[in-house]
């Protein structure tokens, strides 16, 4: 796979986000979303794969250890992608053998196995060897106007990542309904969250991301992360998801009613 690929493509990801949401939350309803189906024959589904680091191993240290990111890729994030499609394979075969019985057990392996090998697809694109100095443009903009400053956001974002009860993340996300920035704190991989929200950039709070490297000394893990935000991709995807609600939708809009 190509460099900037995830585990399903980001564009892929934000329309899929995108696109649905805006109908539903920004009034367009069911209509709205017969009108998109009109337009666009439906897409074929994608493999749930691993994809590949976009950068060497060791090429976020010193902030963050290569023996750290090796295991994390290729034990962890695998093991959700592994787990995934087994949980869909199980789906399957209930639906094809009628029995129900295990629904509730496997639809909530679902939601933990799915967002977690997304999260991490996030996550490492999230990063760049050294970082990439401050946001700049209308991701700026966005901040500044939803947290009153480059300051203010950092402060929220890093104590809502070392503030997670247990194992989880913190996600900088655009929530098209309100067409603003929100800084959400995610327990697991799947609690916490806010429907139709974009994720833009993420940060791993579970031991398995830091403990080999920091002990339990999170918050300066957190500190070091936001070294190596890369804040272009980061821009790159609030894009995609301005673009995917519609044109009424950018960030200097006033916020819409429910």
């Amino acid at each position: 796979m190509a460099k900037d690929e995830m585990l399903v493509s980001r564009r892929n990801i934000m329309k899929g986000i995108g696109a649905g949401a805006a109908a539903l939350a920004m009034g367009g309803g069911m209509a709205g979303l017969a009108e998109g189906a009109q337009q666009k024959r439906l897409p074929e589904p994608a493999a749930y794969e691993l994809a590949p680091l976009p950068y060497p191993a060791n090429a976020l240290e010193p902030h963050i250890d290569g023996r750290i990111v090796r295991l994390h890729h290729d034990k962890h994030q695998l093991g959700y992608v592994k787990g995934l499609n087994e949980t869909r394979a199980k789906l399957e075969a209930a639906r094809k053998a009628g029995d129900f019985a295990q629904v509730r057990a496997l639809e909530r392996d679902l939601a933990f196995n799915g967002s977690g090998a997304l999260l991490h697809a996030l996550y490492w694109n999230s990063m760049r060897p050294g970082g990439s100095g401050e946001p700049e443009g209308m991701l700026r903009e966005a901040i500044e106007r939803d947290f009153g400053s480059l300051n203010a956001f950092t402060g929220q974002f890093t104590a809502a990542a070392d503030q997670v009860q247990g194992s989880g993340w913190a996600a900088l996300a655009y929530e098209p309904a309100g067409r603003r920035l929100l800084v959400l704190q995610v327990e697991n991989h799947q609690d916490g969250t806010i429907w139709g929200c974009a994720p833009l950039m993420v940060c791993d709070v579970w031991e398995h991301a830091y403990y080999l490297q920091y002990e339990n000394r999170r918050t300066e893990y957190v500190s070091n992360f936001m070294k190596l935000v890369d804040w272009q991709s980061t821009a790159g995807r609030l894009d995609a998801a301005v673009r995917s609600t519609g044109p009424e939708a950018g960030v200097k809009k006033k916020a819409g009613s429910w």
